[in-house]
């Protein structure tokens, strides 16, 4: 079971025990200032070690005031013109504790050092396309097999189905007619944003630069639909993820610290983020 969503407020979050957080995931500023100390009372009452909001950068010193740092931005997040920030608020200090700290800038570095070199090639052998609702199981038993647990119920076929009807596109490698790969593209389409997300790959497929390929069919869709800001939020410990990013000319955004429930441990995560020109051109 993933974490449940909930209003509190006006304003979107979701809690519960596999991240162990609260994650204020749409904040509406008429809630401010309360909204805070609804956070922390619920936080206490479960016993969660982090509070987790992406909030318009405006907002953010209502915020740090109640002990919130910021661990990351996003310029142009709404409609490509005003900031999200990104906070963490750690109720245990344990949490904040980053033993892979040095792993994790070795990884950017590197990452950023590969920033808009081109990928290889497609090879013959797969296709890619986007994926309907007829692919939801073979998708759902993708994931399955690729993610042990994860953030939202992607394991579920009538979730991706769910989630295709409403705000989310996704797109497969196909190697001889089965799905070997896959990704996404959340939209807000209200701020104009959308978040690159969901890629998994079999792993007797990896090398084959299939996320890169799936990133760039994801971006071209996002073009059509006139978004303005793409990001992702990366695991990362994984160098091939962000390198993938930086390689499409993504900017490093920030790391969220013991951030993120993945495959059965908390994980942090990078932010990594690209301004589309309104022609659809990348900047």
């Amino acid at each position: 079971m993933s974490d449940p969503l909930e209003k509190l407020g006006n304003s979107t979050i979701q809690h519960g025990p596999d991240n162990n957080r609260i994650y204020l995931m749409k904040l509406d500023p008429a809630d401010l200032p309360g909204i805070t100390a609804q956070l922390d009372a619920l936080a206490a009452e479960k016993g969660y070690t982090k509070i987790f909001a992406k909030v318009p950068g405006h907002c953010m010193p209502a915020f740090t005031a109640c002990g919130y740092r910021c661990e990351g931005r996003i310029p142009g997040f709404y409609n490509g013109e005003s900031d999200a920030v990104f906070l963490g608020k750690f109720i245990n200090p344990a949490r904040e504790i980053n033993p892979q700290r040095d792993e994790i800038e070795q990884i950017i570095t590197l990452a950023q050092s590969k920033n808009g070199r081109p990928g290889r090639p497609l090879s013959a052998d797969y296709t890619l396309r986007p994926a309907g609702e007829a692919d939801a199981t073979a998708l759902a038993e993708l994931y399955r097999r690729v993610f042990a647990s994860y953030p939202f119920p992607i394991h579920d076929p009538d979730y991706l189905i769910e989630t295709m009807r409403s705000h989310v596109c996704y797109f497969v490698a196909e190697k001889d007619g089965t799905i070997v790969a896959a990704s996404s593209g959340e939209i807000d389409k209200e701020n104009r944003n959308a978040e690159m997300t969901d890629f998994a790959t079999l792993p007797e497929h990896l090398g084959h630069g299939l996320a890169g390929h799936l990133l760039r069919l994801t971006e071209s869709e996002m073009q059509v639909r006139r978004i303005a800001t793409l990001y992702t939020i990366a695991r990362a410990v994984s160098p091939g993820m962000n390198i993938t990013f930086a390689k499409c000319g993504y900017i490093f955004g920030g790391t969220l610290i013991n951030n993120t429930q993945i495959s059965g441990a908390i994980e942090s995560m990078n932010l990594w983020y690209r301004g589309m020109h309104p022609t659809g051109y990348r900047i």
